[in-house]
């Protein structure tokens, strides 16, 4: 006899179950926490005002890479679907937070992308016929309220097309992470990787050349940068994501990309020695508990309390 959660069906001799998916969901968040080290890489290695061409470095050789070494190209309706997911996860998002990143604050920007989790669920509605808890919707709301605190500083500026920007980067990630869910994966994980990341690449570079022309001359700084974010922070954290949207409920795995903007905030402070308010302290702590409630249903919960009884 099968038991159902709100999320997955567990079986009474199941025991491993939860340990498999707590260690699956620790692997996929490696992927933001990797992704929160982009603004410390960016502001001390990188060649400043070139946001669009760092995204096409670190998608592009990455998926060429990749796909010199599993020797596996799309085919069928494959070839468009690649081509979309990898616009939408990679290509159309860095794009979009690149116009958001110049036209707003940077805690504007931020904010906006963690409202994330709420916008997924939206989209999983349409897509994937997942109605949102109100458990996880109450999550998504106080996520957003803990990145918020975290960043939002000083006077704000409220740019109409930054946040129209902001909002539409995080729409087509959102959009990206329901349908690689839809679809599934017709290949290995290393060679649908790298697919969306080539595609992600094509869509960036020519953007890249055409907004601020051919790059400067890289030192051994920038290279070592590009290195850690096009293999650590791209083709690494990229496998882990995807594979952790395959396999996971889509609703928890949502709030992990809240990870990012407070990995970010722990580097700004332990490395380059910023200093973090009262109310820094509390947005971070609060975003970190959304992840970890989202991650749990109220059923869940009463039962981890009776068994600890």
């Amino acid at each position: 006899m099968t038991a159902r959660t709100d999320d997955v069906a567990v079986t009474p001799g199941d025991v491993a179950a939860p340990t498999r998916t707590a260690g699956l969901t620790a692997l996929t968040a490696l992927a933001p926490l990797t992704w929160g080290t982009t603004y410390l890489v960016t502001t001390e290695l990188l060649p400043p005002d070139r946001p669009l061409l760092s995204g096409a470095i670190r998608a592009l050789p990455a998926g060429l890479v990749v796909l010199a070494f599993t020797r596996t190209l799309p085919r069928g309706d494959w070839w468009w679907r690649a081509a979309l997911l990898g616009t939408l996860n990679i290509g159309a998002f860095f794009a979009l937070l690149f116009v958001a990143a110049y036209r707003l604050p940077g805690g504007v920007a931020a904010t906006l992308g963690a409202v994330q989790p709420l916008v997924i669920a939206g989209i999983a509605v349409v897509l994937l016929n997942e109605r949102p808890t109100r458990w996880r919707l109450g999550w998504g709301v106080a996520g957003v309220a803990g990145v918020g605190l975290m960043v939002l500083r000083g006077h704000l500026g409220f740019d109409p097309v930054g946040v129209v920007a902001g909002l539409s980067g995080t729409a087509a990630m959102a959009t990206g992470v329901v349908l690689t869910k839809r679809w599934g994966r017709p290949v290995g994980l290393l060679t649908f990787t790298g697919w969306q990341l080539t595609a992600g690449g094509l869509f960036l570079a020519p953007i890249a050349l055409v907004v601020k022309g051919a790059p400067p001359p890289l030192d051994v700084s920038a290279l070592a940068g590009y290195a850690w974010l096009g293999v650590a922070g791209t083709m690494v954290a990229y496998a882990l994501w995807f594979q952790g949207v395959g396999r996971l409920p889509v609703a928890p795995t949502s709030f992990l990309p809240l990870l990012s903007p407070a990995m970010a905030t722990a580097l700004g402070w332990l490395v380059l020695d910023e200093s973090l308010t009262p109310a820094q302290l509390a947005g971070f702590t609060l975003a970190l508990v959304s992840i970890a409630a989202a991650q749990l249903t109220p059923r869940a919960l009463g039962r981890a309390r009776r068994a600890v009884r």
